[in-house]
């Protein structure tokens, strides 16, 4: 478990929250991985702290002004094309307009005030839309992209989840300098992507079809990244993934020690 340090203070994070009706049988819950809390725990040395989906009862100010980073995990739901003008999605698309809600000016604030965000498969999309970008809906459609979506000819989650294709980092960029490498095998799983980088994105990352695989806030107040993989599942065996999650824990922790504690009436 972390502990604070003659370094500093412990930080505290916030982890999005995917509100869940699935059981009509029980109260709607707020829920996230278990896999992303454990690497926030374990790779970052944080403490998360959840983020429950309810934009109408929230201020993402008081939680901007609090926390030391943000963790943006993926979700189930795609985000809705009115945040971002895009075309109307079929009646049976999954969404989750209380997370949109919150997760979305949340992201500005955050950036707004130096705040670390880390954003993982929906995450990107959503830094991606919050700061004014756009979104490809159903990638595996288009002419000249391959299906990034999880294989349903496998039965278990270590299959679901495994390596699914190479990525290539930007020479100079952050994530080049993490691994020292060109190419990273990564479990890029998802259905929407990244049209048109939001402005001040850095393309990190692409794939084989080109598709933006990671992307960074340059010139940002505190370290502001996406994944479109899911760097949260084996951050033991995949470096890239691994140093992700300790330089966010970095700078989660420089801004702790840079703000101060925080006293609660």
């Amino acid at each position: 478990m972390p502990k604070d340090s003659p370094a500093g203070p412990i930080p505290f994070v916030g982890v999005a929250s995917s509100y869940s009706t699935d059981n009509p049988n029980r109260f709607p819950l707020h829920t996230t991985s278990d896999k992303y809390l454990r690497s926030a725990i374990h790779g970052s040395g944080v403490m998360p702290v959840a983020i429950p989906s309810l934009s109408d009862l929230l201020d993402v100010q008081v939680y901007a002004e609090r926390l030391d980073g943000l963790l943006l995990p993926g979700g189930r739901a795609n985000v809705e094309p009115h945040h971002y003008d895009g075309p109307d999605f079929p009646d049976d698309e999954v969404v989750d307009p209380g997370r949109d809600g919150t997760v979305l000016p949340l992201i500005r604030a955050c950036v707004e005030h130096g705040v670390p965000v880390f954003g993982i498969c929906r995450g990107i999309q959503e830094m991606n839309v919050a700061l004014g970008g756009t979104l490809h809906y159903r990638l595996h459609l288009l002419p000249d992209k391959m299906d990034h979506r999880m294989r349903r000819d496998v039965d278990t989650q270590a299959e679901k989840m495994a390596l699914r294709h190479p990525i290539n980092l930007t020479p100079g960029g952050l994530l080049s300098e993490l691994v020292g490498e060109e190419e990273v095998m990564v479990n890029s799983l998802h259905g929407q992507g990244i049209d048109r980088p939001a402005d001040g994105f850095v393309v990190e990352a692409v794939s084989p079809d080109n598709v933006v695989e990671a992307v960074r806030l340059e010139g940002s107040k505190g370290l502001a990244i996406g994944v479109q993989w899911h760097a949260e599942w084996d951050i033991e065996n995949h470096p890239l993934s691994r140093r992700l999650f300790e330089a966010f824990g970095d700078a989660a922790r420089a801004h702790a020690c840079a703000k101060g504690p925080v006293r609660i009436p």
